[in-house]
């Protein structure tokens, strides 16, 4: 039995078990969309209710829970029990993966990326005149996208066409859309197009990528992506002041460091 903690909640499957459930790869993925998308529906015609003081307490209340997510799984990973007293690690992966994933991000300005994306699907579908549209798109998708989660349930799905994971992983999403949605807008409907984009290549690579996920990797990938995840509450509650997006490549990085011998 394998547990990994990542940055959306814990994560538990048993690598020798039979499977029972229908084996339809890339399942897991439209799952995971669909429950984007009907928690960004529900928000929709909930938050037109909702006066902006409502709004806006919402918008906290999501932040301080994204806050608390990503110090979960960042404390998960950081801290252990040695000799019945508490002991902190990978202080120099976190370190090194953070400042190369922000140079590597801020060259090639993955912030701006995303927003030119979103400006892009705000036009096309119509939303022009939402004003926190590309606010909510970016927030969302960065939500949803970093974690240890994503990149397992994907694996998972690829290779075995288990798709439990990203089930569950969608139902958790979906709630959190929701309430985001509430807040900043529909923008946070469409955060299932990176999603659907950036799991789906994962499922179709599996193959290639399960050898590199080790036990270390995924735990180096879960402490980083959740930090990343600790920003985005960071953002949601004192205004954007972090560019996370542009902070991306650290969990890259932090797969990298688990190869390293440190």
């Amino acid at each position: 039995m394998v547990f990994f903690l990542v940055g959306n909640g814990a994560v538990c499957y048993n690598g020798s078990a039979e499977r029972e459930m229908v084996h339809v790869i890339g399942l897991g993925t439209i799952l995971n969309a669909a429950g984007i998308v009907a928690g960004g529906l529900l928000g929709m015609a909930f938050g037109k209710f909702l006066p902006e003081r409502v709004q806006q307490t919402l918008n906290m209340a999501c932040g301080v829970s994204v806050l608390f997510l990503g110090i979960a799984g960042a404390m998960e990973g950081m801290l252990s029990v040695q000799d019945g007293a508490l002991a902190s690690g990978g202080t120099m992966m976190i370190v090194g993966s953070l400042a190369l994933g922000g140079l590597a991000g801020e060259l090639i300005d993955l912030e701006r990326l995303f927003e030119r994306f979103g400006e892009w699907l705000k036009v096309k579908t119509g939303n022009a005149k939402e004003q926190r549209f590309v606010e909510g798109f970016v927030t969302a998708s960065l939500t949803v996208c970093v974690g240890a989660m994503a990149i397992v349930g994907a694996i998972e799905d690829g290779m075995f066409g288990d798709w439990s994971i990203l089930a569950a992983k969608a139902v958790l999403d979906l709630i959190i859309v929701l309430v985001m949605t509430c807040s900043l807008g529909k923008g946070c409907l469409f955060s299932a197009v990176p999603v659907a984009l950036w799991q789906g290549a994962v499922t179709a690579l599996a193959r290639f990528i399960r050898p590199i996920m080790t036990d270390a990797a995924l735990a180096n990938l879960s402490t980083v992506g959740s930090i990343l995840i600790f920003c985005v509450g960071l953002n949601l509650v004192w205004g954007k002041r972090i560019r996370v997006a542009n902070l991306l490549p650290a969990v890259v990085f932090a797969v990298i460091f688990a190869f390293l011998p440190l």
